[in-house]
């Protein structure tokens, strides 16, 4: 595919500069980032990169990334994509903290048949064996290909390639951090070629009953994390600051302590949707017990993306059938 790519800068690593090049682990306290553009002419100059323009959208660290932000970053691609025809595909360069969440709220909600693919980096741009480079290219070629369009948002990392639903950060350090346990990458960059291998069946973009200004409407939506004693206080604090929502992160099968259970019936008793993800990855079992209750699962969505997923549900419907259709579809 020809035509021209827009690389988005958003923060993060990828455009970070540590002190020296053998500092890959303390660079965020220099405060060093560069913009879109001083992060593709750090690059060698090549002809993959002639048609990449760059847009600065916010520098930002990750961890301080908000609703408010994918709102307004969703809507820049969208914007971007109506103004230029020719447009082939978006990259966007962003810290890798958040980067999973991001990557899938924008698939949940953009309308868009030109590729999207986020990446970012976990060394500074100027450290040594710095995937920076690497990767912003990979992602230029994912964007560039055919192949990548109607896929959802895709992230791009260590040469492999990743659905945004099933993608996510695991080690804080190694280069290979972003994986997808369950499924494994959807194909790989080999070269400048995009080569796929599988596709996602769950609806995601032009698929999506979602939209960009439904991220406005996300209500509050917090998760409780299960682990050994755990009792209801947080439940009933995060009822108490207004929470519609609440995501369990509950032990291997999916399921919380007795103590947790009974504060979600309390929550329920209020009319707050209770959904149940497991804290080790993998799918949450639909059990008799907690389908009866009324807790819908979360299939094999992390607690961090089942809180988006029933945030912007929650925009549209608190109907229980419907929270549980959307959590099998999407």
């Amino acid at each position: 595919m020809n035509g021209e790519i827009i690389f988005i800068g958003a923060g993060g690593t990828i455009g970070s500069l540590g002190r020296d090049p053998h500092d890959i682990l303390h660079y965020h306290s220099t405060g060093n980032r560069l913009s879109a553009a001083e992060i593709l002419n750090s690059l060698p100059a090549s002809p993959v990169l002639s048609s990449v323009e760059p847009v600065e959208f916010r520098n930002l660290d990750s961890t301080a990334v908000t609703a408010k932000d994918w709102r307004d970053l969703a809507g820049l691609c969208e914007r971007l994509a109506a103004e230029k025809p020719s447009l082939a595909g978006i990259v966007i360069g962003h810290g890798t903290a958040s980067l999973e969440e991001t990557a899938f709220c924008l698939s949940l909600t953009m309308k868009l048949a030109i590729p999207v693919v986020v990446t970012g980096a976990m060394r500074p741009l100027n450290g040594i064996s710095s995937d920076a480079a690497r990767n912003l290219v990979a992602a230029i070629h994912v964007a560039r290909s055919a192949r990548s369009a109607g896929r959802g948002v895709l992230v791009v990392f260590n040469d492999e390639i990743h659905a945004a639903r099933e993608v996510t950060k695991t080690s804080t350090s190694r280069l290979d951090a972003f994986r997808s346990p369950d499924r494994g990458p959807l194909g790989e960059v080999r070269g400048d070629e995009a080569v796929f291998y599988r596709r996602s069946e769950r609806r995601h973009m032009a698929d999506s009953e979602f939209s960009v200004e439904d991220i406005e409407n996300m209500p509050r939506v917090d998760i409780v994390y299960s682990h050994a004693g755990a009792d209801d206080t947080a439940i009933r604090a995060f009822v108490d600051a207004g929470a519609k929502g609440i995501v369990s992160a509950g032990f291997g099968p999916g399921v919380g302590t007795p103590a947790e259970i009974a504060g979600f019936e309390w929550a329920m008793a209020r009319g707050v949707a209770v959904v149940q993800s497991s804290r080790t990855g993998g799918p949450a079992l639909d059990t008799e017990p907690q389908h009866t209750m009324g807790i819908v699962t979360t299939d094999n969505l992390t607690p961090q993306k089942a809180r988006i997923l029933l945030g912007l549900a929650l925009s549209k419907t608190t109907d229980r059938a419907q929270l549980r259709r959307i959590f099998e579809t999407y």
